[in-house]
This record gives structure tokens, sequence and C-alpha cells, in this order.
């Protein structure tokens, strides 16, 4: 019974780091690593060799090394260089340039996906590259690449939890600061994962949705 006592009035400070730190961290981080990757995937895709050798190099890095030491590095060593970052905007850096270099693959992929011929019709109709990529080849692109891009965003808000290690009050450090006075780690950490399942369960159930109506709008395009 006193178990269940705690369990309930540990809850709400759980959800509500969830609602006011995770959430934003993550939808924050998402748009911005978006930019990025779409930036890295037209370097990549570029005829400029120093354009895709820079890319390509980033891309390496970012995806060769894990999340949780690039968070380090931004945080605690960059103040070494003079560059002193808060916890918060670290984490948003690191969630950015990760999400950045991973979701640039699948930019890359789907704007690859579409035929050559289709620019070349752009041509014709006296499209410049700008107006072909903007009314044609990105909303093409976008229906190829939202379900990778929905599947890297779901992660994305497990991934916040690394930012706990640099003080970032979200869910799990949260939970960290509950156990330090309740001295319960397998309840509350339990508890935390199960805060963790709802806002993915959410987020899954959306994307459903909208992979639903994306294909519906997929199938009537090419009716």
């Amino acid at each position: 019974m006193e178990q269940l006592e705690l369990l309930i009035n540990s809850f709400w400070p759980m959800f509500k780091a969830g609602l006011l730190i995770s959430v934003p961290l993550m939808l924050v981080s998402f748009a911005l690593g978006l930019v990025l990757a779409f930036v890295l995937a037209l370097m990549r895709m570029s005829r400029i060799k120093p354009f895709k050798a820079i890319a390509w190099f980033v891309v390496w890095v970012i995806r060769g090394t894990p999340l949780l030491v690039q968070i380090y590095v931004i945080y605690f060593g960059l103040p070494s260089v003079g560059l002193v970052l808060d916890p918060i905007p670290s984490a948003i850096l690191a969630l950015t340039i990760s999400q950045g270099a991973y979701n640039s693959e699948v930019i890359r992929a789907a704007l690859g996906s579409i035929p050559k011929g289709q620019f070349e019709a752009c041509r014709a109709l006296g499209l410049n590259k700008l107006q072909t990529m903007r009314k044609v080849i990105i909303p093409q692109a976008a229906l190829v690449a939202v379900p990778s891009l929905a599947n890297s965003f779901i992660s994305l808000l497990k991934d916040t939890s690394l930012v706990s290690s640099i003080t970032v009050a979200e869910i799990l450090m949260t939970a960290k600061k509950i156990i330090a006075v309740e001295f319960q780690p397998l309840l509350f950490y339990c508890e935390a994962a199960v805060v963790y399942l709802i806002f993915s369960t959410v987020l899954t159930q959306l994307q459903g949705m909208l992979e639903k109506k994306l294909g519906k709008h997929l199938v009537d395009s090419r009716a």
C-alpha cells in the first residue's frame, strides 16, 4: 500500500517532466535536425566535391560515435576551448546534430528515389531548380521519407533520457531525484519506463494515423 502511494505521488512529477522538458526537447531537436539533415543530404548529392566530402565526414563521425559521448564533448569538452553552454542548449545541440546525421541518409535516399525523368520534365516546363525541388521533388520525397523519419522521431524521445547525464531535468533525471530521497531504484526506474512507454505509445499512434493519411493521398495521386 505504501509503495502504491509512492508510485501515485511520483507519477505526476515524471509525467510533467516529460511534458515540459522531454517532449519540447524532442520537438525542437527534431525540427532543427531535419533542417540540418536536408542540408547534409543536398551536400552529399552535390557535384561539388568539397561539399560532398564535408557532409560525408560529418555523417561518418556522428553515426560512428555514441550519442552520450557527443553530449559529453559538447557540455564538458567545449568549455576547455572557451565555449560554455548550459545543459539544455547543450542537449539541443547534441540531439540536433545526431538527428541531422542520421536523417540525412533517409532524406538522401528519398530524394534519390525520384525518377530523373521528373527533373527533365520540370526543366522542359521551364521550372528552375528551386521550383522543381519545392513543387515536385520534395513533396514526393516526403511521402517516401515519412515512415523512417517518424520512427526516428519516436526514438528521439527515448534518446532524451541521455541528457539526464548533464543534469537536464527530464523524465529520467526526475526519477533519479526521487530515488535519491526514497531509496527504491527498481520501483521508480520501472515507473520512469512506464512514463516513456506512455509517450512513445501516443507518438506511435499518431505515426500510424499520419502514415495512413499519407498512404491514402499517395494512392489517390496515382489513381
